[in-house]
């Protein structure tokens, strides 16, 4: 029997009205990241979620479990953003990837950079924001850090250094961001990819034996994003204000918050609810799990506070450049093809992986310890 498409799009309709009359626009935002972001913690927490850990997989022949982990985050993101695209569920075209040009000099310059400050900070955004709600006072200095300069990148004094970098090259000059426009293919080929991506993950999973708990929970990483997209979707065609489709980020919701808190104009909306239900979600997985511990830069084996500061600075310059950290741009915007998303995340793994083996590589094959995966 062939499909209606209107019946489906009317099943699936989420009817936020009730919810917009009752706390506002703004409110209804808030709501529905802090719980999109209580999942996202919650899941990255207990499945040990980690874009260092798995690039570090990729390249000094580890388990394989936070490669795999991370990879089927990934690829169940692709999978269900570009079924619900070529279902109509979503549309993706008026979305800040595709309404204007984007910086693909900015792209690949803010990746790299990122990708090293991953490295030296010992964990991207995402997984930094995780490890201090679990009581990791290092991350917590690191996010301090990436906000402050990812803010002074976003509104400060380093627009001027931001804009040159990003003027250098955009989409305009190759004809577009759309991945699959470029390529001549339909949006079916979109699904297709994902499913292939998605088949590739779990014999990965099988072949690297990565426990189905951790698995889980990458492939719930990666719902939360389409779930993303959809919770804005739906909320930019009911909202009387003009809302973007957006799913999650974490290096704009860092510098925004900033600015509220420095004492900006700005209410707070869907991005400040992502950071705090990122935060609860993980502190409750945290100590639902007993792996809530307080840890300083004291102890023993702990690298300087100088190279976290500089990874943090490289990753809050980098990636308000890029657009997006291994969250923002990697999966929300790998997930709708978009060009310079490709090259961000691409851009940030190759400079994790040089940055990894020249960085850490001789310093971790001196220690006894068993391998962490972030801290």
């Amino acid at each position: 029997m062939p499909i209606d498409y209107g019946e489906l799009v009317e099943v699936l309709w989420m009817d936020l009205v009730p919810l917009i009359d009752a706390v506002g626009e703004p409110g209804a935002a808030l709501a529905g990241g802090a719980l999109l972001g209580m999942v996202f913690g919650f899941l990255a927490q207990c499945s040990r979620f980690c874009t260092r850990s798995a690039v570090l997989d990729l390249t000094q022949k580890r388990g394989g479990a936070a490669l795999t982990t991370w990879l089927a985050g990934l690829a169940a993101a692709l999978l269900a953003v570009q079924l619900l695209i070529y279902y109509g569920l979503v549309e993706v075209a008026e979305t800040r990837f595709f309404a204007t040009p984007q910086s693909l000099s900015g792209a690949a310059v803010g990746g790299l950079l990122f990708g090293v400050g991953m490295v030296l900070a010992r964990g991207c955004v995402s997984r930094l924001l995780v490890l201090g709600a679990s009581g990791n006072l290092r991350a917590v200095f690191s996010i301090v850090v990436i906000a402050t300069v990812g803010l002074a990148t976003y509104s400060g004094f380093l627009v001027p250094v931001r804009n040159g970098v990003s003027g250098i090259v955009n989409t305009a000059d190759i004809g577009g961001n759309e991945l699959l426009a470029h390529l001549g293919l339909s949006q079916s080929a979109g699904v297709f990819l994902g499913g292939l991506a998605f088949l590739a993950a779990l014999v990965l999973a099988v072949w690297t034996r990565t426990p189905v708990w951790r698995l889980a929970g990458g492939i719930g990483v990666g719902a939360t994003v389409a779930a993303g997209w959809f919770f804005t979707y739906q909320l930019s065609t009911q909202a009387f204000e003009p809302v973007q489709a957006e799913s999650l980020s974490f290096i704009r919701p860092l510098a925004t918050t900033s600015s509220i808190w420095f004492g900006s104009e700005g209410g707070l909306g869907m991005d400040q609810g992502l950071l705090l239900g990122t935060v609860v979600g993980a502190f409750l997985a945290s100590v639902f799990t007993r792996q809530f511990r307080i840890s300083t830069f004291s102890e023993p084996g702990t690298p300087s506070i100088l190279r976290y500061a500089a990874g943090s600075t490289l990753m809050g310059f980098g990636g308000i450049l890029a657009v997006g950290c291994t969250i923002g741009a990697g999966f929300t915007g790998g997930s709708v093809l978009a060009v310079t998303s490709l090259v961000a995340i691409v851009s940030m793994v190759v400079a994790a992986s040089i940055a990894g083996r020249l960085v850490d590589g001789l310093r971790e094959t001196r220690k006894s310890a068993p391998f962490v995966p972030a801290e």
